[in-house]
């Protein structure tokens, strides 16, 4: 069925590393845009939970933003609205931009900030979920609010949150497929360029179908892994309980 995958192109190479090139460009993209979305995401879910209006009424305003709007209006907005907007010359340098970093750094902050929107509500939900006493606690010891978001609460969140981040970190891998549509030969427009070619259509996209899946297997066990080392003793139930069991003297008694 993958045979066509070992077949030379016009130019001497095999389709296979027309997928193998496609599948960098995948893992590039998710690799940067994940830590640009933790980070971001991070900041803008802190700034949900402070009591400073300003800073909470913007960051719940770059949530519904990023968050409501699709992942492929956004992707187009990046990459052909924003150098119209910027000054003529930085405009004009982004459009001058050689391929492939012309479709890629569009790609990429489109993912990363879209991302973002969505890491910052888990991020706001496990500080939530922390006991106020905490807080309370390093406040009244004199640690100042930065600090103690620092060094207190967001440790801990992150720990809670690890099992829900496990879905962002499989989704912004096959988010990357949008990255198509600006030009970027990732994985997914490689496999419909090898079907356009070789009329092969079920070989191109079921060979980036298993790609896709074994990189989701992938991070789900590294998530996985990452939950088990950090988790917190105590917030989850690690042995079950039996049932005591009943002597045959009593129960004949009973």
């Amino acid at each position: 069925m993958f045979d066509v995958l070992f077949e030379r192109t016009s130019d001497g190479d095999l389709y296979i590393d027309w997928l193998l090139s496609g599948l960098g460009w995948t893992l590039a993209l998710a690799f940067f845009g994940w830590w640009i979305a933790f980070g971001v995401g991070i900041a803008i879910g802190v700034g949900r939970t402070v009591r400073n209006r300003f800073i909470a009424r913007a960051s719940r305003l770059y949530v519904e933003v990023f968050r409501n709007i699709p992942v492929l209006v956004q992707m187009f907005l990046w990459y052909f609205v924003l150098p119209e907007l910027l000054p003529g010359a930085i405009g004009n340098w982004l459009k001058q931009m050689p391929p492939p970093w012309g479709s890629f750094f569009p790609a990429l902050i489109c993912l990363g900030l879209y991302t973002a929107a969505r890491i910052a509500e888990q991020v706001r939900a496990g500080i939530e979920a922390l006991p106020k006493g905490q807080a309370e606690a390093a406040q009244a010891l004199g640690v100042g609010v930065w600090r103690t978001y620092r060094l207190v609460i967001i440790p801990q969140a992150l720990r809670l949150i690890v099992p829900s981040l496990t879905s962002e970190v499989m989704g912004i891998y096959k988010n990357t497929s949008v990255a198509l549509t600006i030009g970027l030969l990732e994985l997914t427009a490689q496999a419909r360029q090898i079907s356009e070619i070789t009329f092969q259509t079920f070989a191109a996209f079921a060979a980036a179908t298993v790609i896709y899946l074994a990189l989701a297997l992938c991070a789900y066990q590294l998530m996985m892994a990452i939950d088990k080392a950090t988790r917190i003793p105590g917030n989850a139930q690690t042995a079950v309980r039996k049932t005591p069991r009943v002597p045959d003297a009593d129960r004949a008694m009973a």
